[in-house]
Formats: C-alpha cells, sequence, structure tokens
C-alpha cells in the first residue's frame, strides 16, 4: 500500500510538472512570438486578457500541484528505501522552486503593472507599456520554461529508478 501511495504521489508530480512546465514552454515558443508580431494595443490588450483567464482552478492545480505533490513524493522517499529517487526528488523539487519564485517575483509584478499602466491623459501609450514590460516578462519566462522542464527530466528519471527499485509493484 505504501508503494502504491509513493507511485501515486510521484506519478501526480510529474504529470502536475508537465502540464506547468508545457505551459511556459508554449508561451515561450508560441504565444510571445505570437504577439511579438502584433501592433502595441493588440499585444498590451492581449496579455491583460491571457493575465486574468489563467487565473483559473486548472491553472492552479498544474502549478500549485505540481509543488504540493513533488513536495509529498519526496517526504514518502525519505525512508531508505527510497534514497535513491530521493535525490532527484529534491532536484525537481528545488528547479520547480526557481520557477514558482520567478513567477512571484518577476512576472507576476509585471503583469500588475500591465493591468496598472493606463492610456489616459499623462499616462503612457500601449507602445510605452509594451515597452517595459514585453522583453523582461519574456526573459523570465524562459527562465520558467527551462526551470519547469529540467523539474520534469528530473522526475522522470524518478519515476524510471522508482520503477526499477520495484516500486508500486502489484
Amino acid at each position: 500500500m505504501y508503494d502504491s501511495i509513493r507511485t501515486a504521489a510521484l506519478i501526480a508530480a510529474t504529470l502536475t510538472t508537465g502540464l506547468s512546465a508545457g505551459l511556459f514552454y508554449a508561451f515561450a515558443c508560441a504565444v510571445m512570438p505570437g504577439l511579438r508580431r502584433s501592433d502595441d494595443h493588440t499585444f498590451v490588450t492581449a496579455m491583460r486578457r491571457i493575465n486574468v483567464a489563467i487565473l483559473n482552478g486548472w491553472f492552479g492545480l498544474g502549478f500549485f500541484g505540481a509543488l504540493v505533490f513533488t513536495t509529498v513524493a519526496a517526504g514518502l522517499h525519505l525512508r531508505a528505501d527510497g534514497h535513491a529517487v530521493l535525490p532527484w526528488l529534491i532536484a525537481a523539487l528545488a528547479l520547480y522552486l526557481v520557477l514558482i519564485v520567478t513567477t512571484f517575483a518577476v512576472n507576476v509584478p509585471l503583469n500588475d503593472q500591465l493591468e496598472a499602466a493606463g492610456t489616459a491623459d499623462g499616462q503612457p501609450g500601449p507602445a510605452a507599456v509594451r515597452e517595459r514590460f514585453e522583453a523582461r516578462w519574456v526573459r523570465w519566462n524562459v527562465l520558467r520554461a527551462v526551470s519547469g522542464t529540467a523539474a520534469l527530466g528530473c522526475l522522470v528519471w524518478a519515476l524510471v529508478l522508482h520503477g526499477r527499485m520495484g516500486g508500486g509493484a502489484a
């Protein structure tokens, strides 16, 4: 039973981390390059709408679930029979924490600044708003994509090692 719980936690950590890494990868490879080709007003409007739309339960499940499930999986592998897997889980957790810290220290504040920037008299227009936002947001999003993908790789390897140890075998 204990091995089944460890296996389930490890699978859940891998899946949710994959969802989160894939999201930031998609932004790096498709969303932001696509928006780069748009005019300033369209860019600012689209990013504002994306920043509102993304705040939903499905996003939360992947984003926070990865942190929770990876932490749980690491805790469940503290026993001596889980020590081969544990370093990979700790590495995955550390890499995912880079993603989380980057999100809350850089990308969310940039999103908030984008939302607060107006176009009324005395306020910067869309070109100035975009200028202060786009390059920095994209650069830090690439870090999130890379760290999330690296965390996913660590979790995949942890699953391989866990399977080799017979973890979760019925």
